[in-house]
């Protein structure tokens, strides 16, 4: 089963893990300084490296992919929005797809590991794994004084990113929100929405990151983020709780947002967002009896566009993915649902 439809630790609140380890090749200028030809030098070496790495990983070449299947990485957090634009790039993953690395992006390698629920520690075990056998092939960039070289100044040192991705209904709508964010920043941490961009209205999902790569090892940033969202895991229980006075109230607001979803005609994909920001929070209360962790994590993902309609193989118009996508709901919530398409790449 893949990584983002399994629990894990804490899954309660987070949702999962993730460690990144940005690194650039000796004698190559940086991605934005190549040239088209040291591009495909690059992705040729990295191809020919890829069967002694292990781990199953296979070699994708992004120009072989079609649109909607980038698309569905992207959903999945496995390549930034618009990685795919760039033809003289690729990917190495697994099966599992919880190794995803990205060659020829902002940095020439980025290894990315993903865990369900908090485990940094296991995911920056198996990155820097791969990260040493990548090295006994490639020479990696590296100073003295500054660490392993990147063409974004803010990840030289380490080259260490570690994420939490953490879902917070209570503290959202108990507005306490805003001082555990204050909070995170204080402690000299970067909060965004779930795509690491800008914080948005009627969002309860929220990514957790380190800012200072130079001058702390690897040790020291994962503990941090880890402590960090364990504070975070207390505070979203404690407001947890709290609603749970209310009982009435929470109930009626989490059963509400459970009808909408099994019962709408169509529905765009924010309203099937926040609407099963509620259902989870109700499921993992043990308000709403009808699910259960699975068909949550189902629903979260066929609510996204490009993996709904990777399931159904067809082009819809913007109308009918919305209809589609409420019979899907459906379909999860009434009976079982064969997973299809999550592996399917065509390529």
């Amino acid at each position: 089963m893949n990584w983002y439809l399994e629990n894990g630790k804490e899954s309660d609140v987070v949702n999962y893990s993730q460690v990144e380890l940005k690194r650039n090749v000796e004698n190559y200028p940086f991605s934005h300084k190549m040239t088209s030809e040291q591009r495909n030098k690059l992705l040729e070496t990295v191809k020919y490296i890829t069967p002694s790495l292990g781990y199953h990983l296979q070699y994708f070449a992004m120009k072989d992919m079609d649109e909607i299947t980038i698309r569905a990485l992207a959903e999945k957090n496995l390549i930034p929005y618009g990685f795919g634009k760039n033809e003289d790039t690729a990917i190495l993953m697994n099966d599992e797809e919880n190794i995803c690395i990205l060659i020829g992006g902002e940095e020439h390698i980025i290894i990315q590991v993903f865990v369900p629920g908090l485990d940094l520690q296991n995911a920056m075990y198996l990155a820097t794994e791969i990260d040493e056998k990548m090295q006994q092939q490639l020479k990696f960039s590296y100073h003295e004084k500054y660490g392993y070289l990147t063409a974004n100044p803010m990840s030289c040192g380490t080259g260490v990113k570690a994420y939490t991705i953490v879902h917070l209904p209570a503290l959202t709508i108990s507005h306490n929100l805003s001082k555990m964010i204050a909070m995170i920043q204080n402690l000299g941490m970067i909060v965004t929405n779930e795509y690491g961009e800008d914080i948005q209205e009627n969002t309860a999902v929220y990514k957790i990151t380190n800012h200072q790569t130079i001058g702390l090892t690897e040790e020291a940033i994962i503990k941090n983020i880890e402590n960090i969202t364990k504070r975070v895991i207390e505070q979203e229980r404690v407001a947890r709780k709290y609603l749970g006075k209310h009982a009435i109230e929470l109930a009626d607001k989490v059963y509400r947002s459970y009808g909408i979803l099994v019962n709408a005609k169509k529905l765009t994909y924010k309203e099937a967002e926040q609407l099963l920001s509620d259902v989870k929070l109700g499921t993992d209360l043990g308000i709403i009896v009808e699910l259960n962790d699975a068909k949550v994590k189902k629903m979260l993902f066929y609510a996204k566009e490009a993996n709904l309609l990777k399931r159904e193989g067809k082009v819809y118009t913007t109308e009918e993915i919305e209809i589609k996508r409420a019979e899907v709901m459906k379909q999860i919530a009434r009976r079982k649902l064969k997973m299809k398409g999550v592996n399917e790449y065509g390529i």
